[in-house]
């Protein structure tokens, strides 16, 4: 069974729920470039400067190829 890593983004509201924003798959082979600050940097470049990058954060899971079910890494 192979899997995809990913992360989901979630953005805290002012009432601090959380909403979530996509999901983006990890691309990079090296894993000594995945870094919390890089991941967030992705998603900075991804969404852009429209969003308050404080009430952002996200949890790394892992999809399924063949179900395509989503499940947290840790």
């Amino acid at each position: 069974m192979e899997h995809i890593l990913a992360y989901e983004f979630y953005h805290h509201n002012q009432e601090d729920q959380r909403h979530l924003i996509g999901i983006l798959p990890e691309r990079r082979k090296d894993p000594q470039r995945i870094t919390p600050e890089s991941i967030m940097n992705w998603v900075k470049k991804f969404l852009g400067n429209d969003w308050n990058m404080e009430r952002m954060d996200f949890v790394e899971v892992t999809i399924d190829k063949m179900t395509g079910q989503i499940v947290e890494s840790k």
